[in-house]
């Protein structure tokens, strides 16, 4: 039950808002409430780990096709909803005393997004996993084509025409893979079933990952994303970076490498070297950009590239890595997201050329930029290093015969991380103040309660991070099991 009270909360939320949110007021208390009892009840769903009637809801749905209205709370789902609801409460704090144009049309459409997300993360049936998929999709179109920037409606274009098509492929493969069933049946479980030809898994595995690759995305697939970061607003963007992307890693290590793992294994050495390749070209145009928000943009693109990498890495150390990592990245970059619009609100530019000295008169600003911009480089002691470390050791116990090459050109990124965080921070925060940053950044105590919450998730996990590693150990290993190519090749 809690699983489905997940996506209904949001989904109720977000009609509310559309029907009773009229003003600012009543529309930010209606996203305050929504995603505070989301926040609440998905917290208890961590709690309920030894009851399944708790944690699964199944109902008829579209039985004349095979379908099934089926949601699980499982432990990927579990970090990833966690990951979503804290993301969108510290947003909805965020927002307090923000002016937004036509609030409760923006307020319903995010919350409208927020129960599409989370009902990527929870459901068990392919044709209910494609709904989903496109029903968060919908929304983001409208928020970023309405509230966006000056370019916004030929970037969201591109943007939707990208993700559209690799869902149509998506779609397409979905529907092959049930044809095959004896059931006819899109259920997770009938489709884990089959035993595929090498063949077969071979080119299901090209059509089904561009939608993936698309969403989170990973190189050459990438062109959609600095300009929709760019020209989407900060509350939309945040959401699009630090959850949205999320749905990808989901899609490769639930729908795609338990279908197709002998394709993932004999296709792996080219996809982890697009991956790690896209590493060092994002971090090379991060390195030259001199926009705050497309040297994060870029930033993030990095990050993705090693978790792509680490998917198919196919061992238990890069899987737990990668799942700790998607709850650390999403953290990370919200923060970053949240420290640049307060650079640009306050100071009227987000152009590094043009910033400079703000350590001088805006110190609560810098300590939180410092804390939470070294746990994007994966400082240790702080979140981002723990996922990091074990995706590079997995990385190295892979089985692929270029395994220290993937690890070195990883490694490469990290060092080029640091080098363009490192001077973004020396060139914003010191230095010789100018006629823009002559005046403080001013933080209000909303925007200081929720960073401040930041930093704290990046330092508890930082320096515990066994919760986590807890709670993704058994599925880590579950996984490595219907991926680890000697077991299938004594299976098959």
């Amino acid at each position: 039950m809690i699983a489905l009270l997940i996506f209904l909360i949001p989904l109720l939320g977000g009609i509310i808002s559309f029907v009773a949110g009229a003003g600012k007021k009543a529309a930010h208390t209606v996203f305050v409430l929504s995603t505070g009892a989301l926040l609440a009840l998905t917290l208890l769903g961590m709690t309920s780990w030894d009851q399944p009637a708790l944690q699964r809801f199944s109902a008829i749905w579209l039985s004349s096709l095979g379908s099934s209205f089926s949601l699980a709370l499982l432990p990927l789902g579990k970090v990833l909803c966690l990951l979503t609801a804290i993301v969108y409460f510290l947003l909805a704090l965020y927002m307090t005393n923000k002016v937004v144009d036509r609030p409760a049309a923006f307020y319903g459409w995010l919350l409208l997004a927020q129960a599409g997300m989370m009902g990527v993360f929870l459901a068990m049936d392919a044709l209910l996993f494609y709904f989903f998929w496109e029903l968060a999709l919908i929304p983001m179109y409208f928020l970023c084509s309405i509230w966006g920037g000056p370019r916004r409606i030929a970037v969201t274009f591109k943007f939707f025409v990208y993700t559209f098509l690799g869902s149509v492929l998506l779609l397409a493969g979905l529907i092959y893979l049930q044809s095959l069933t004896p059931e006819k049946s899109f259920a997770l479980d009938a489709i884990l079933k089959l035993k595929l030809t090498t063949a077969q898994q071979s080119w299901l595995l090209w059509l089904v990952l561009p939608a993936f690759a698309i969403k989170l995305p990973l190189f050459p697939f990438h062109t959609w994303q600095p300009d929709t970061y760019e020209e989407a607003p900060t509350p939309v963007t945040a959401v699009l970076s630090a959850v949205m992307v999320k749905m990808g890693i989901l899609g490769l290590l639930r729908w795609l490498l338990p279908f197709f793992p002998i394709a993932a294994y004999q296709w792996g050495d080219v996809i982890m070297g697009l991956a790690v390749g896209g590493i060092v070209y994002a971090s090379l145009i991060a390195w030259r950009q001199d926009d705050l928000k497309r040297l994060v943009a870029y930033s993030s693109i990095a990050h993705i590239g090693l978790m792509g990498a680490a998917a198919f890495a196919a061992n238990t150390l890069a899987i737990q890595g990668l799942c700790f990592q998607l709850f650390a990245h999403g953290i990370n970059i919200l923060g970053m997201w949240l420290l640049v619009d307060l650079i640009e609100r306050n100071l009227g530019t987000r152009k590094i050329s043009e910033l400079g000295g703000l350590a001088q008169h805006s110190p609560t600003l810098t300590l939180f930029m410092i804390i939470i911009a070294l746990a994007n480089i994966a400082l240790p002691l702080t979140n981002g290093f723990v996922g990091e470390l074990l995706m590079f050791t997995g990385l190295l116990a892979t089985k692929s015969n270029y395994y220290w090459v993937l690890a070195a050109v990883a490694g490469l990124g990290i060092i080029l991380s640091a080098v363009y965080t490192l001077g973004m921070i020396r060139s914003v925060f010191y230095g010789e103040r100018n006629a823009v940053t002559g005046k403080p950044v001013l933080v209000s105590v909303p925007e200081q309660l929720v960073l401040f919450v930041i930093v704290l998730l990046v330092l508890f996990f930082g320096l515990f991070p066994q919760p986590l590693l807890d709670m993704t150990k058994e599925y880590a290993e579950q996984l490595f099991s219907q991926v680890d190519i000697s077991y299938l090749f004594r299976k098959f």
